[in-house]
C-alpha cells in the first residue's frame, strides 16, 4: 500500500566502484522494490540557498557567524558538547531532509490514490543520518519527510544477497 522512494547521497557515485553507473544502480533498486529513485542533490541546492538567506539576514548584525546545520553528527556535537553555539546554527534542514519533503509534497497521494502513501528511504553513507530522520523537529502532521534510512554499505548488501550482478543489468 505504499509507494517506496529512494533518495540517494550524491556520494554513490563513488560507493559501488567504476563500472556502476547512475543507470545500473536506478536499475538494481527498481529490482529491490523502489518505484522511483532520486539524487538528493537538489536538496542541496535548496540547503544552500536557505543557508544564504539566513546568513544575510543575520550575520554580522545579530550574530557574528553562522555554522552549517546539515551535518546530523555536527548538530549532536553543539548540542551535547558546545550548546553554547547552538543560536550560530544555521536553521536551514539538512539536504536530506530538504529533500525528504520535496518528495513527500510532489509524490502526495491524489485523491484516486486514497490510502497509498509516499514512503522515503535515504541512502546516505553516514550512520548519523539515521539519527537525523528521527529528530521531532523533522516531523510533520505525526509523519516522517524521511522514513528510513539505509546506509550505503546496507543497500550493498541487500544488492548481493539478492544476488543482483551490475554487470547484468541495462542502465
Amino acid at each position: 500500500g505504499e509507494r517506496v522512494y529512494a533518495a540517494v547521497a550524491p556520494a554513490f557515485v563513488g560507493q559501488f566502484g567504476p563500472k556502476v553507473t547512475p543507470g545500473k544502480l536506478r536499475a538494481a533498486m527498481k529490482q529491490l522494490g523502489f518505484a522511483d529513485v532520486f539524487e538528493v542533490a537538489i536538496g542541496a541546492d535548496l540547503c544552500a540557498v536557505q543557508e544564504a538567506e539566513d546568513f544575510i539576514k543575520e550575520v554580522p548584525e545579530h550574530i557574528p557567524f553562522m555554522a552549517t546545520s546539515c551535518c546530523p553528527a555536527w548538530v549532536r556535537y553543539v548540542e551535547n558538547k558546545h550548546p553554547e553555539l547552538l543560536p550560530y546554527l544555521s536553521t536551514s534542514k539538512s539536504p536530506m531532509e530538504m529533500f525528504g519533503a520535496v518528495l513527500k509534497e510532489y509524490y502526495k497521494p491524489s485523491d484516486e490514490e486514497c490510502g497509498l502513501e509516499t514512503f522515503n528511504v535515504a541512502i546516505m553513507p553516514c550512520t548519523a543520518k539515521k539519527m537525523e530522520a528521527e529528530r521531532e523537529e523533522f516531523i510533520r502532521n505525526g509523519k516522517p519527510d524521511i522514513d528510513a534510512v539505509l546506509t550505503t554499505k546496507e543497500l550493498a548488501s541487500m544488492i548481493r544477497e539478492l544476488g543482483i550482478q551490475f554487470a547484468d543489468l541495462e542502465p
